[in-house]
């Protein structure tokens, strides 16, 4: 199955916006004189795993809509538990492993978050 061009271009946007969001965080803990390599690997961890999971559950919805209703939301379930538990071996990686900076890795996990918040604003000032 293709990737939709949609799913793309709203994976590409998330990507963007993390990326941007990630380079202010390593900004930020410049300036506050506490950075090292485990701020960099921690935002690239949280960052890349947030970016994917987005990928993942626009692929979800794009194979959900083929379907009847049951079996729909019997695949966005399936989805949903699977990505979550992704997610938490991240986090459990992330604040488990030295290498990772704990702050790094939480904070950048609300990166898509804020950026699918973002979405209808710039939106809104694109038209």
């Amino acid at each position: 199955m293709k990737i939709d061009e949609v799913v793309k271009k709203e994976t590409i946007y998330i990507a963007a916006i993390v990326g941007l969001l990630s380079v202010l965080l390593q900004a930020v803990f410049l300036i506050l004189s506490k950075w090292d390599y485990t701020v960099l690997l921690g935002t690239i961890l949280s960052s890349a795993a947030g970016i994917l999971n987005f990928l993942l559950l626009g692929i979800t919805v794009q194979k959900a809509v083929l379907k009847d209703e049951k079996a729909a939301k019997k695949t966005m379930e399936v989805s949903r538990l699977y990505r979550m538990l992704f997610m938490v071996v991240v986090v459990l990686i992330g604040v488990n492993v030295p290498v990772f900076s704990i702050w790094a890795v939480v904070i950048s996990l609300f990166f898509p978050r804020i950026a699918i918040a973002l979405k209808p604003v710039l939106d809104k000032n694109k038209k």
